[in-house]
């Protein structure tokens, strides 16, 4: 019986309940002809007992899963040697370090195997999760990341290409108002040709897993026809008013939008609970410049995150081929796409703009010129594609506290980023987790303090020690 238990464990086998019932009949049937006789002779009262503990053997192995029909999680070690990075005494980091290193062993569970091309996750404060699905789906996951259910009231969503439910954000007030905010890819309600992005705020009520008050209240404009470069990651800041960072649209017609200040295109918004511009925005001498821009000239951010001392935003963007950057979003700054560029046309080695530099163009903290951030050495370059970006603030691991962590997609690892002392430039960085070859499309602190990921393949990864 206990052989038969592992074994059902083993498989991450969930039994049913007619499964179930037709065991009861076989082991009343059929057990008692495999028993001594003496025990025979105790009759049905033995039988019993031995369906019972049958029965109470498969429902623990029903329980092992976390969920229905959910394989038990895959926890996996993978030992890391990785340097602490201690600035120089007298020095902001930057031309000086310390370099020490220390070996740990990462557990890597998967949590959940079940989801469908996530894209965006949050943590409610109980520890429960939200997971957006490119697809239109909004998941409500148990702390242990087991799948709960779906939430029910999502607006339609344009799925095509890179489009479709993408980030999601709880309100900072959510204790008291239970709001989120969610971005996705949104049709023209009278010409289906064009679209743009759209953050939508509602209330969501987890004992009944549904969404009401929706709201659309900002929309990426002007709409136009492309399924790709939406951008979409949601960050608040300090103040309780929302970043969201918005992409090029992708195509060239459209990516020159970029410098254009009276178009969506390439910018990061900040704007009230309410969609509107928020107090504080820069302002631009520009005639018909939008309100709600913050910074602009980006090609499609797909990581945001609050510097947790300095309350900085910054992002993560996707290059063209080659020249992904890490950037510190300031107010008003210009980061300079695509007049200036570390990447090249697709394709081919032609450099993407006027060079890699130009006077009121801002350079990125840092940028990659390959997959997997080896040295360029000429050639063809090629892009690690980051998605999710997160600052480590929690206590678990202290060799990583201030760290910048940012999910890859092409080049399927988990980048880590030391920091200068005074936050605002890199020393040093390392990949991580690439032996897995997973695209990780988000990354954020759990409020047990391990760090967790979303990847393409559907999986919720968790990193612990």
């Amino acid at each position: 019986m206990h052989l038969f238990a592992q074994l059902a464990f083993s498989s991450g086998y969930t039994p049913s309940r007619r499964y179930l019932a037709s065991m009861t009949q076989l082991i009343t049937r059929y057990a008692p002809a495999f028993l001594h006789p003496a025990a025979r002779m105790l009759g049905r009262g033995f039988t019993l007992l031995f369906m019972l503990l049958a029965l109470i053997s498969i429902g623990m192995v029903a329980c092992g899963g976390g969920g229905a029909n959910e394989p038990a999680p895959l926890v996996q070690s993978q030992p890391v040697t990785t340097p602490v990075i201690t600035p120089a005494p007298g020095t902001s980091g930057t031309p000086a370090a310390v370099m020490l290193t220390t070996t740990f062993t990462l557990q890597v569970t998967e949590l959940n195997t079940t989801l469908v091309s996530p894209w965006g996750l949050a943590f409610l404060p109980d520890g429960r999760m939200l997971v957006t699905e490119k697809g239109g789906t909004l998941k409500l996951l148990a702390a242990n990341g087991s799948t709960v259910g779906t939430v029910s009231g999502v607006p339609a969503v344009n799925s095509a290409g890179q489009g479709g439910l993408l980030d999601v954000v709880i309100d900072p007030q959510y204790a008291s108002n239970q709001r989120i905010y969610m971005t996705f890819s949104e049709n023209d309600s009278s010409n289906a040709s064009i679209n743009s992005t759209a953050v939508v705020r509602a209330k969501l009520d987890t004992n009944a897993r549904s969404l009401s008050d929706v709201t659309v209240i900002y929309r990426q404009m002007p709409k136009v026809t492309s399924s790709g470069h939406y951008g979409s990651r949601l960050v608040f800041d300090k103040n309780g008013y929302l970043f969201v960072a918005l992409g090029d649209r992708q195509n060239n017609s459209e990516r020159v939008h970029a410098q254009d200040l009276t178009r969506g295109h390439g910018k990061v918004m900040r704007i009230t609970t309410e969609g509107m511009p928020a107090p504080g925005n820069p302002s631009f001498a520009t005639a018909g410049a939008q309100g709600a821009i913050w910074s602009y000239g980006h090609r499609n951010p797909q990581g945001a995150a609050l510097h947790p001392t300095t309350g900085e935003l910054w992002v993560s963007e996707h290059g063209p081929q080659g020249g992904d950057e890490l950037n510190r979003a300031e107010s008003g700054k210009n980061y300079g796409w695509p007049v200036i560029s570390y990447g090249q046309e697709y394709g081919s080695t032609t450099q993407v703009g006027e060079g890699t530099a130009k006077a009121g163009m801002e350079q990125p903290v840092s940028y990659w010129l390959t997959r997997d951030g080896s040295p360029y050495t000429g050639g063809s370059k090629s892009s690690m594609a980051p998605a999710g970006l997160a600052f480590y603030s929690g206590d678990k691991f202290p060799e990583y506290s201030g760290n910048l962590f940012s999910g890859a997609l092409a080049g399927t690892a988990l980048w880590r980023v030391v920091l200068s002392s005074d936050g605002k430039s890199e020393i040093f960085r390392e990949r991580l987790l690439a032996s897995r070859g997973e695209r990780i499309r988000d990354v954020r602190q759990g409020t047990d303090g391990w760090i967790y990921m979303l990847a393409d393949s559907g999986k919720l990864i968790r990193v612990s020690r």
